[in-house]
C-alpha cells in the first residue's frame, strides 16, 4: 500500500517522516538467535526497479524510530548511523539483508526494513528474539550428612546466565521430587544481572530423610527455552551420608571361634548397625557381671581352657541392646609312659601307654623310626628288633596348629650269645667255620686257633642287624685243631669252641687216591685184554688161511684125476 506526500514538502522526506507503507499480506517475522551469535534479518521485500535507497531502523519502546543503516541503490554505498550500541556490529548487504554480530539481550527489538522509491516507502518488520542457554545446574551448599526423621536442608541447585529465565526441578533416584509439607520443602528464586540481563536461578531443598535414602542419588535440572524450543540440562548426582541410630548390636570373635586354642590371643569386636557406628561399648567376660568399657575391640592374651564361656557386649547408654557369643578354647594334652630314653633287657616286658585329653576327639598316630605303625606298641617279651625311636603324635584336625607329640627311645640290651657252625667245602680241602653272635651293645668277635693248619681266608663279618651278626673263617687243617670264638660287650664276655678233625680230610683224600688208582688200573687191564684178544684174532685168521689154500690144492688134484680117467675110458 502506498501513500503520497503533502505538496508543501519534498516527496521522499515526507514519506519517511509521515508515513510507512507495508507490503500487502506481509506479516510479522520473528528472528531467533543464540546469545553471542550473529543475527541475520533478510529484508523480505522485492526490490523495486525505481529504488532510490534502503534503510533499516528499530523502534524504541515508545514507538519512535532509530535509523541504523543506509544503502544507496545508485552509488552502491553503505552508511551506518551513529548508534553506540551497534557500532562495528552491523553489516548491510546488496539484497538489503541486515546482520548484527555478537547478539545481546538488548537486541530484542522490532526492526524494520525500508525500501524507498520516489513516491513510495515499503516496510517489512522483523522481531528479534535472543536466547541464552543456562550453565549446567550444580548442587551446592550440600549438607555433610542427613539425619533420619529430621527436616534438614539438603542443598541448593543453582544455574547461571540464562535468558529467558528457566525452571529448576529436584529428583530423587531419577523421580521428580514434589513438595510435601514437613517432608520436602522447595524454595525457588531467580535474579537478573542488570548489566548482562542474564538470569541466575536457585532452588533450595529441605528434606526429611529415612534409611531408604541410603546411597540414594539426588539430582536437579533446569528447563529453559532456546532458539529451537524447550530443553533440559541435568546436574551431576549427589549422594548423602545418612545418619541413623543403632538398632542392633553384634559381636565377632577373631580368629574364628572354632579355631581358638590355648595360648592364642582372642579379640572381641562389637559392632552397632547405626551410622555413624558407636565408638565405645561395654564388654562382659564369663563370670563377671560388670562390663569393661572399651573401644569396639577388646583383646584377651594367652588364653587358657578356663576362658571357655559366653562373652557379651552392649551399648554404653543402652545396656539392654546386647549381643553374646560362646567361645570354646580348645586344648590337647598328651602323656606318654614311659617316655624319653628307656633301657631294658631282652625278654623283659614293657607296657607302653599314650593317654590323650582334648576338647574334642583327637587322632592318634604311632611312628617307629619315622615309619607309621598300624597299632600302638606293646611288649610282653622284648626282642632286639623292638629297639628304636617311638613317637606318639595326636592332633585336632579342625584346629590348625593344635598337635602334640612325645617320644620313647627304647634300647634293648643283652649278653652275648654264641652259636658256631661248620661247613665243609665240596672238594673236602677246606672248612668254613661260622660264629653267630647276638647281643647289645654290639659284641666284639675274636678268633683263636689251636693246632696247625693254614687259614685260607681271614675272618669276615656280616652287617649288624637287630642285635645279630656273624663272623666266618675258612681253614684247611693239617691236623686236628680247635677254633675258639670270643664275643664281648659291656655286659659280659662269652666264649665258645669248635673242634675240627684233620682225619676226615685225609680219609677223603685216600679214598679219592684209591679211586683214581683203581680207575687207572682198570683202564690198563682193559687195554691189555683188548691186546690179547686182538693177537688171538690175528693168529686165528692166519691158520684159517692155510687150511683154505690146502683145500684148494686138493680140489685141483681131484679135477686133474677125473680128466685123466675120462681120457682112459675114451
Amino acid at each position: 500500500m502506498a501513500s503520497k506526500a503533502a505538496p508543501s514538502c519534498r516527496l521522499v522526506i515526507c514519506l519517511l517522516i509521515s508515513a510507512a507503507v507495508l507490503r500487502p499480506g506481509l506479516g510479522w517475522y520473528t528472528v531467533n538467535s543464540a546469545y553471542g551469535d550473529t543475527i541475520i534479518m533478510p529484508c523480505r521485500l522485492d526490490v523495486p526497479q525505481n529504488l532510490m535507497f534502503g534503510k533499516w531502523k528499530y523502534e524504541k519502546p515508545d514507538g519512535s524510530p532509530v535509523f541504523i543503516a543506509f544503502r544507496s541503490s545508485m552509488k552502491k554505498s553503505v552508511q551506518y548511523d551513529d548508534v553506540p550500541e551497534y557500532k562495528d556490529r552491523l553489516s548491510l548487504y546488496e539484497n538489503y539483508t541486515l546482520s548484527i554480530s555478537d547478539a545481546r539481550i538488548s537486541d530484542e527489538k522490532r526492526f524494520v526494513c525500508m525500501l524507498v522509491t520516489e513516491d513510495n516507502v515499503f516496510e517489512a518488520p522483523a522481531v528479534v528474539k535472543v536466547f541464552k542457554q543456562p550453565s549446567k545446574p550444580e548442587i551446592v551448599s550440600k549438607a555433610p550428612f542427613l539425619e533420619t526423621e529430621q527436616l534438614k536442608k539438603l542443598g541448593e541447585c543453582i544455574s547461571k546466565d540464562s535468558y529467558p529465565d528457566g525452571n529448576i526441578t529436584w529428583y530423587r533416584n531419577g523421580k521428580v521430587l514434589q513438595p510435601v509439607e514437613g517432608a520436602a520443602v522447595i524454595i525457588f528464586k531467580k535474579q537478573m544481572d542488570p548489566v548482562t540481563q542474564l538470569y541466575t536461578m536457585t532452588s533450595s531443598l529441605e528434606y526429611k530423610t529415612t534409611k531408604a535414602d541410603i546411597q540414594m542419588p539426588f539430582t536437579c535440572s533446569v528447563t529453559y527455552y532456546g532458539p529451537t524450543g524447550q530443553k533440559t540440562v541435568y546436574s551431576d548426582q549427589a549422594v548423602f551420608d545418612i545418619y541413623y541410630p543403632t538398632e542392633q548390636v553384634t559381636i565377632q570373635v577373631l580368629p574364628p571361634k572354632n579355631a581358638i586354642k590355648e595360648g592364642d590371643n582372642i579379640t572381641l569386636k562389637c559392632l552397632g548397625n547405626g551410622n555413624p557406628p558407636p565408638e565405645e561399648f561395654l564388654f562382659y567376660l564369663p563370670g563377671q557381671p560388670e562390663g569393661i568399657r572399651s573401644s569396639n575391640t577388646y583383646t584377651l592374651t594367652d588364653v587358657r581352657r578356663n576362658a571357655t564361656g559366653d562373652y557379651k557386649c552392649s551399648l554404653i547408654d543402652k545396656k539392654s541392646m546386647i549381643a553374646s557369643t560362646a567361645i570354646t578354647v580348645h586344648y590337647l594334652d598328651l602323656s606318654l609312659n614311659p617316655s624319653g630314653e628307656v633301657t631294658k633287657q631282652i625278654g623283659d616286658a614293657l607296657p607302653v601307654s599314650c593317654t590323650i585329653s582334648a576338647s574334642r576327639n583327637a587322632t592318634v598316630v604311632w611312628m617307629k623310626d619315622n615309619i607309621k605303625l598300624r597299632s600302638s606298641p606293646s611288649f610282653s617279651s622284648l626282642h632286639y628288633q623292638d629297639a628304636g625311636n617311638y613317637v606318639c603324635e595326636t592332633a585336632l584336625q579342625e584346629v590348625e596348629g593344635l598337635k602334640k607329640r612325645e617320644s620313647l627311645t627304647l634300647i634293648v640290651e643283652g649278653k652275648p650269645q654264641i652259636k658256631m657252625t661248620k661247613k665243609t667245602d665240596p672238594s673236602g680241602l677246606s672248612k668254613t667255620i661260622i660264629c653267630h653272635v647276638e647281643g647289645f651293645p654290639k659284641p666284639a668277635i675274636q678268633w683263636t686257633i689251636t693246632g696247625s693248619g693254614s687259614v685260607i681266608n681271614q675272618a669276615k663279618e656280616s652287617p649288624y642287624i637287630n642285635g645279630r651278626y656273624y663272623s666266618k673263617i675258612i681253614i684247611s687243617p693239617e691236623e686236628n685243631v680247635t677254633l675258639t670264638c670270643t664275643a664281648e660287650n659291656q655286659l659280659e664276655r662269652t666264649v665258645n669252641s669248635l673242634n675240627v678233625s684233620a682225619n676226615e680230610n685225609k680219609e677223603k683224600v685216600n679214598d679219592q687216591a684209591k679211586l683214581i688208582v683203581g680207575i687207572v688200573v682198570g683202564l690198563l687191564l682193559a687195554a691189555l685184554v683188548a691186546g690179547v684178544v686182538y693177537w688171538l684174532y690175528i693168529k686165528k685168521s692166519k691158520t684159517a688161511s692155510k687150511h683154505v689154500n690146502k683145500d684148494l690144492g686138493n680140489l685141483e688134484e681131484n679135477k686133474k684125476l677125473e680128466e685123466n680117467n675120462h681120457k682112459t675110458e675114451a
